[in-house]
C-alpha cells in the first residue's frame, strides 16, 4: 500500500523543495518505487530532478484541467525508480480556472487514485502558500511533512499551517495526519539552531524526526545541475542526512502497515 506525503510550509525559504527532491531520490535509492508531484508553479522540483519544465506537453496543470490523463502526465526523471508529474509557470493560473469546477478540492486525488497502487511512495511538493493547490495536495495525501528552518522566525505562520491541516482533516480528508517535522538548515555550531529545536519541541504536538538537515553548500549547488544531492555528491553531509530521513520515513511506513 502506498503512502502519499505532502511536503508543506507556506513560509518560503525553509528547504521545502530541497526536501521534496532529495527525500524522493533517497526513497528511490532505497529501492522504493516513487512518484514525485510538483504542485509549485515555480517548477523547481521538476528542474531539480532533471526534467526541462519548459519543454513539456502534459504537466500537472493539464492534468488538473482534465486535458490529459494521469498516465500521459507522468515522466521519468534522472533517478531510477523515480517518476514525476511535472510543473511549470502555467500552473499559476490554475487557481482561477478551477473556480467554477465542482469538487475542485479533490481533482488531484481523483486522478492519483488511478495509479497510487503502482508506487510505494508519492511525494507532493506544495506551493509556498495555503491555496487551492495546497488543499488539493492535502486531500490527496495521507500525511503532511513540515520542514522547519532553524532560524528565529521558525514558528511564524506554523499555527496557520496546522490550522489548515486540521480544517482539511475535519471537512475534506479525515485520514490526513501530520507526518512530522524535519529541521532544515541546522548548524550544530550555533546556539540559535539548538534554541529553535527546543522551542518547536515545546510548542508543537507532532512527531519530530531525529534526522536534521544541515546547512550544506553541496545541497544548494545540486539543483543547478538538475540532479539530487545523492547523485551530485554522494558522500556529502546533505546526502547522508536525506538518506537517514528516508530510512526514518520508510521505518514509520512499515510500522503503519
Amino acid at each position: 500500500m502506498s503512502r502519499i506525503i505532502a511536503i508543506a510550509n507556506q513560509k518560503g525559504g525553509v528547504g521545502k523543495t530541497t526536501t521534496a527532491i532529495n527525500l524522493s531520490a533517497c526513497l528511490a535509492e532505497n529501492g522504493r518505487k516513487v512518484l514525485a508531484i510538483d504542485l509549485d508553479p515555480q517548477g523547481n522540483m521538476t528542474s531539480g530532478l532533471g526534467v526541462d519544465k519548459n519543454e513539456l506537453e502534459n504537466t500537472v496543470y493539464e492534468l488538473m484541467l482534465d486535458e490529459c490523463s494521469i498516465n500521459e502526465s507522468i515522466k521519468k526523471t534522472v533517478v531510477d525508480n523515480l517518476n514525476i508529474i511535472a510543473s511549470n509557470v502555467n500552473l499559476a493560473g490554475a487557481e482561477i480556472e478551477l473556480l467554477g469546477i465542482n469538487d475542485k478540492e479533490y481533482i488531484l486525488k481523483t486522478a492519483v487514485d488511478y495509479i497510487r497502487d503502482d508506487y510505494d511512495f508519492i511525494v507532493i511538493d506544495c506551493p509556498p502558500s495555503l491555496n487551492m493547490l495546497t488543499v488539493n495536495a492535502m486531500t490527496t495525501a495521507d500525511t503532511v511533512l513540515v520542514p522547519i528552518q532553524c532560524e528565529y522566525y521558525a514558528l511564524e505562520g506554523l499555527s496557520q499551517l496546522i490550522h489548515t491541516i486540521n480544517l482539511v482533516q475535519e471537512r475534506l480528508n479525515s485520514r490526513l495526519q501530520i507526518e512530522g517535522v524535519v529541521f532544515t538548515m541546522y548548524d550544530v555550531r550555533t546556539n540559535l539552531s539548538n534554541q529553535v529545536v527546543e522551542n518547536v519541541k515545546e510548542n508543537l504536538d507532532a512527531v519530530i524526526y531525529s534526522t536534521m538537515i544541515p546547512r550544506n553548500i553541496r545541497l544548494a549547488e545540486a539543483p543547478s545541475y538538475g540532479i539530487p544531492i545523492n547523485m551530485y555528491d554522494s558522500k556529502s553531509a546533505g546526502a547522508e542526512s536525506y538518506r537517514k530521513l528516508a530510512k526514518e520515513i520508510i521505518g514509520r511506513r512499515d510500522l503503519a502497515i
